[in-house]
């Protein structure tokens, strides 16, 4: 396959992907749903402001946004989502006053024609779109109005010091006055109605909600609409299309490899090692105390599951509630893994070259104690900010944004952001002697630094939001960051620094590696990126979003089947010489990235990605078990890997003691797996069965999660989680071992 070709096909990909990406980003701004000047009754009681609706907004995010509950599916497990439970209590309140009103009795107590009568007036009342375009108000009934009260006293009671809402917030892991004061619950509550609100009315001159119809709920009849169920059929004709071309074009290049003799000793011994190449060492520290703060901050957030505001006792959530411990999971689980990957590029990137930059240690430890800062500075503000300790700019600035995966203060995410264009420049100027030399290696080095650029400039699609954006724009560009940043041009720069090591080490040519490069990152990208509208299905956007995240989201999961070429290839390279034996746990790490694409991105990522499929389990433990296999199985163990082949390589002398690092290998896969298996995805499977059954609020709530053999199935992941949390320790045991001799000898 000519290398020019292929160049042309990656430019087309990415040219019309974002071209798409970009007109249909167009159409949610256009039609999301609106946010009024002011929601009024029809007797002309002015309820709230459009001003108190984003202030609420501001007050949600402030608290932990989608680290506490969710809103339209986006965030954590452990409280409800706030939409469908609010929603789920209005329509039971309308639909018991009127019960009383005409029948003396509550809407569970009538006959099912009883029933059928006032489920239509329900569907009416709350479906209506009562949304005045040029008053910019929003009408609703008195009656309405009554419920708002009635459900924002009950929230209040949740997120304040209600009495009666005590075994809730246990249930639900809020600590007592989570919301210091009633003005700001009162535009929290504001929020909330108007988030609900977009979740069950009508689009103009439309029969489908703003969220497409999404929560499951029947009373106010919510239900799949024919286009979800229309391209959920068409996803599935789709992968299997692609699978099968994906099989004849593999079966139609067998044995056209490129076999490279296998040198009988390490073409890398003996390579000179630059004071900057030695300085990233530091970094490998500090990846590995922040994997043990996140397994840490990990066993707590479960461990609040089962116990709610206490771990084993001790009121915990008085000072770290699950909020704050979640977010730190979360976010720590970001830093560690980007920090490797950047890391592993500021090592390599001289011994590509075969020189080093003037000042490229000074360059590579200034970036070093930046990044701390940056970490140790927005862990700081999420504490505060969670714990109301920040106004409502402040927080946005320096404490908790409130969405997942982006919950970092917009001043940590400008410093990190110039940080990633630090790390650009050191890894250009290092590479810059390589490209000129035109060497064989060229267009991989270029590919190379394509996705180095990518890195550092998409996560900026994380600066396109403001304090009080709209809620559909901010998650617009949150998954650019999300999807695009840490699940697309990671992987290509996984991809691509991959291919080098292998190259570097004679084990691949440079031909067949540069074109399985830029094949690979064609066949990704082509899925990947109009891909990142499976995650906005039901954020507020039109039905143009949802064909096309259900259509290219199938395309991404094409490649993951055929995973086990790649492991294939990479477990025979363990024993093709004696020297390469020295690498069997980093290329292991690779065999383990290829298991859980096939597994966790492959299998559970489309297990919940179809429409149909995210229709009843968007924000379940079905949520949970993709993110935790694809992110820590895929990116955590390519970042795992990168560090073990950057510290082989700077002491190819020693040899490793094969003991701590294999149990730590196979603690960490079976822990992960037995935690997945036994736990939390026959949660997400009982959960989906209520969805389905009753309704998503009910698969959410209380009452459903505090079953005897939920809470069974929370306590048996400590199994996996125990396990897991020991291979995490003897690792960092190995990593520590290696600078002070205690898993190392001498060959």
């Amino acid at each position: 396959m000519k290398t020019k070709r292929l160049w042309y096909g990656f430019i087309a990909v990415i040219v019309l992907s974002f071209a798409v990406l970009l007109y249909f980003g167009r159409e949610i701004y256009r039609e999301k749903p609106p946010i009024p000047d002011q929601i009024i009754t029809t007797s002309g009681e002015v309820i709230v402001s459009g001003q108190d609706i984003k202030d609420g907004q501001n007050v949600w995010q402030s608290i932990g946004g989608q680290e506490i509950g969710s809103i339209w599916g986006h965030g954590a497990y452990q409280a409800p989502d706030w939409t469908a439970d609010w929603l789920h209590r209005e329509a039971v309140f309308l639909l018991d006053y009127w019960g009383n009103a005409e029948f003396d009795h509550d809407y569970k107590d009538l006959n099912n024609e009883q029933k059928g009568m006032l489920e239509a007036r329900l569907q009416k009342e709350m479906r209506t779109n009562t949304y005045d375009v040029g008053s910019r108000n929003l009408v609703i009934s008195d009656l309405r109005a009554k419920a708002f009260k009635a459900i924002g006293d009950h929230f209040t009671g949740v997120f304040m010091d209600g009495e009666a809402q005590a075994h809730l917030r246990e249930a639900y892991a809020i600590p007592v006055n989570t919301v210091k004061d009633q003005e700001r619950m009162d535009k929290m509550n504001a929020f909330f109605f108007w988030a609900t609100w977009a979740t069950v009315t009508n689009r103009p001159e439309q029969e489908i909600t703003y969220t497409n119809n999404w929560p499951a709920e029947e009373l106010v009849g919510n239900r799949p609409t024919s286009s979800l169920l229309l391209w959920t059929g068409f996803s599935v004709i789709i992968l299997l299309a692609g699978i099968g071309w994906m099989g004849w074009f593999y079966a139609s290049n067998r044995g056209k490899e490129e076999h490279n003799d296998m040198p009988l000793e390490n073409p890398v011994m003996g390579s000179k090692m630059f004071p900057s190449m030695k300085a990233t060492l530091k970094y490998f520290w500090v990846v590995t105390l922040l994997m043990l703060v996140q397994i840490t901050a990990g066993v707590i957030t479960a461990h609040y599951g089962v116990e709610g505001s206490a771990f084993y006792g001790i009121p915990l959530d008085q000072w770290l509630p699950y909020s704050v411990t979640r977010t730190w999971h979360v976010q720590i689980g970001i830093f560690w893994i980007a920090t490797s990957w950047l890391a592993t590029g500021l090592f390599f990137a001289p011994a590509i070259a075969g020189k080093e930059p003037k000042y490229q240690k000074l360059g590579v430890n200034v970036l070093f104690l930046s990044l701390l800062v940056i970490v140790v500075g927005s862990l700081v503000g999420q504490w505060m900010g969670i714990m109301q300790k920040l106004g409502y700019a402040e927080n946005f600035w320096f404490g908790h944004q409130g969405y997942e995966y982006v919950d970092l203060g917009r001043f940590w995410q400008i410093f990190l952001f110039a940080g990633l264009f630090i790390w650009l420049g050191l890894m250009a100027r290092a590479l810059l002697p390589a490209l000129r030399a035109r060497t064989e290696n060229r267009n991989l080095l270029i590919m190379f630094l394509i996705a180095s650029l990518a890195i550092a400039s998409f996560y900026g699609a994380g600066l396109m939001w403001g304090q009080q954006t709209h809620l559909a724009i901010a998650e617009y560009w949150r998954w650019w960051v999300v999807h695009l940043w840490v699940e697309g041009f990671f992987e290509v720069f996984a991809t691509v620094i991959i291919a080098f090591l292998f190259v570097r080490m004679k084990l691949l040519g440079a031909q067949i590696a540069t074109t399985t490069v830029i094949f690979s990152t064609i066949i990704f990208l082509s899925g990947g990126i109009l891909g990142t509208f499976h995650h906005l299905y039901f954020s507020g956007t039109p039905v143009a979003v949802l064909a096309l995240g259900a259509s290219f989201s199938a395309l991404e999961v094409v490649p993951l089947v055929f995973m086990g070429f790649e492991a294939y290839h990479n477990i025979n390279l363990t024993k093709s010489g004696k020297w390469i034996e020295d690498y069997k746990w980093p290329i292991y790490c690779f065999v383990a990235v290829a298991f859980w694409n096939f597994l966790g991105a492959g299998i559970f990522g489309f297990l919940i990605n179809p429409p149909v499929a995210l229709y009843y389990m968007q924000g379940l433990n079905t949520t949970a078990v993709h993110g935790h296999t694809a992110l820590f199985g895929v990116y955590g163990f390519l970042g795992i890997g990168l560090m073990l082949f950057v510290l082989r390589d700077m002491d190819l002398t020693v040899k490793w003691k094969d003991g701590p690092i294999k149990f730590a290998f196979w603690s960490i896969n079976i822990g992960l797996l037995l935690m997945v298996l036994i736990s939390v995805l026959p949660i997400g499977l009982a959960q989906t069965w209520a969805s389905v059954k009753v309704g998503f609020w009910y698969a959410r709530s209380a009452e459903f999660m505090q079953q005897d053999y939920i809470s069974t199935l929370k306590w048996m992941r400590v199994f996996g989680d125990t396990i897991f949390a020991a291979g995490m320790f003897v690792l960092a045991y190995h990593i520590f071992g290696l600078k002070f001799g205690w898993t190392t000898e001498k060959k």
